[in-house]
């Protein structure tokens, strides 16, 4: 029988996973550029920083070395895990071994799902938060599983929440994904919280996936406590780290993920299958950053928090109130009031179309988010002011006028 293939939703696993609602604001946003609008984005969680410059010139003599243009081992180079395991020595005090208990990854969202799918069987489910960024949630569906969401975000005890959820859940899950701090709500764990969650997974026999992507980036002389830190943790979890937006190097995609050997062993057989491992002068240049640029995190980490200062201050008086966010690059921004019946997706277009400024609709992270949008601290403080001066204009017309 001959058969053609013309829709992709004609595939089970497609249709599992919901259309990117994303599609819709940027194109939008480029119709507005398209006629020469001066659009201010906030949408994308993409660094608008450069590299530090010892990362730079550390790829730059490893390029010429054609030993690092071959495939290299898909756990990554020996550098670079030994930096990774310097790194959880030197933030966190955790001893790793680096040739069992540590693999490089491209960045934490590959990781994450390559991880995922090596753990996670046809049908078996997982713990998951929401609203969450998508691989979080989607990477079970990616291996065939399923999740069961687990509320985070302001006020919200995650603990209770994830309690609640097991006790409704269908499926007894087999592990727990956590973000902590977190995108896109900027919710923080406490180390108390990590604790609990740790003795909840150790009670149930669970593997906990904990993703540490804004590790770095906290704020106020805040420390982000991390889930190895947890005595006994390392029996059971896999955490993930990235380098995108500590050490701006989003664009690199390297990141690394370390704990139990078992469960590095099973991710980096999956990516055995799938990938060849990052080219090997970006890990070189990764081993430097881990090792070297401390200075560099702490500058980056007082730019985000100067955008941060400057967006919560503009915008409240501008008439949009936006709690101010303890860590990460993004504000979780309740909608405003007169417009908060549209829901966020209307609320992102109308905002393109009636004050040349883009934010990440909420529900884009799953429909306990459509109260709210995301806006990443990715422009200037001269770009937040203007965008400011054009919000207060918008929200000053109400929502009947387009």
């Amino acid at each position: 029988m001959k058969r053609t293939f013309n829709d992709p939703e004609a595939f089970a696993r497609i249709r599992r996973l919901p259309p990117y609602v994303f599609t819709v604001t940027d194109r939008l946003r480029d119709e507005a550029i398209a006629r020469g609008v001066d659009v201010i984005d906030f949408s994308m969680g993409n660094p608008d920083g450069a590299a530090p410059a010892r990362v730079v010139e550390r790829l730059e003599a490893a390029v010429r070395d054609p030993r690092l243009h071959r495939y290299q081992n898909p756990r990554g180079l020996p550098e670079l895990r030994q930096a990774a395991a310097r790194w959880w020595r030197r933030k966190h005090g955790v001893e790793l071994d680096p040739e069992r208990e540590v693999l490089a990854t491209i960045g934490s969202k590959e990781g994450i799902g390559h991880a995922l799918a090596a753990l996670l069987a046809e049908g078996d489910a997982v713990l998951a938060p929401t609203p969450t960024y998508p691989i979080h949630a989607y990477g079970a569906v990616l291996a065939g599983a399923e999740s069961t969401l687990v509320r985070v975000g302001p006020g919200v005890d995650f603990f209770d929440s994830l309690v609640e959820a097991t006790e409704r859940a269908e499926k007894r899950a087999k592990g727990i994904v956590v973000n902590f701090p977190a995108n896109p709500t900027a919710a923080v764990a406490t180390p108390e919280l990590l604790e609990k969650l740790v003795r909840f997974a150790e009670a149930r026999g669970l593997f906990i996936i904990s993703d540490l992507a804004y590790h770095d980036i906290v704020f106020d002389g805040g420390r982000t406590p991390a889930m190895l830190d947890v005595p006994g943790a390392k029996e059971r979890t896999l955490e993930f780290m990235s380098l995108s937006k500590s050490y701006d190097m989003a664009g690199w995609r390297v990141g690394f993920c370390a704990g139990n050997a078992a469960l590095v062993a099973a991710a980096a057989r999956v990516k055995s299958y799938l990938d060849y491992g990052l080219f090997g002068p970006v890990q070189l240049a990764a081993a430097t950053a881990l090792d070297e640029c401390d200075d560099d995190v702490a500058r980056i980490r007082a730019r985000y928090e100067r955008r941060r200062d400057a967006l919560v201050a503009a915008f409240g008086e501008a008439g949009w109130r936006i709690p101010p966010p303890a860590a990460s690059m993004f504000a979780w921004a309740p909608i405003p009031e007169p417009f908060r019946a549209m829901g966020s997706l209307a609320f992102a277009q109308r905002l393109i179309e009636g004050a040349g400024v883009c934010v990440a609709p909420g529900v884009g992270f799953g429909a306990e988010g459509d109260g709210f949008v995301r806006i990443a601290l990715i422009v200037d403080e001269a770009r937040i002011r203007l965008a400011a001066e054009r919000i207060g204009a918008f929200l000053a017309k109400g929502p009947g006028v387009r």
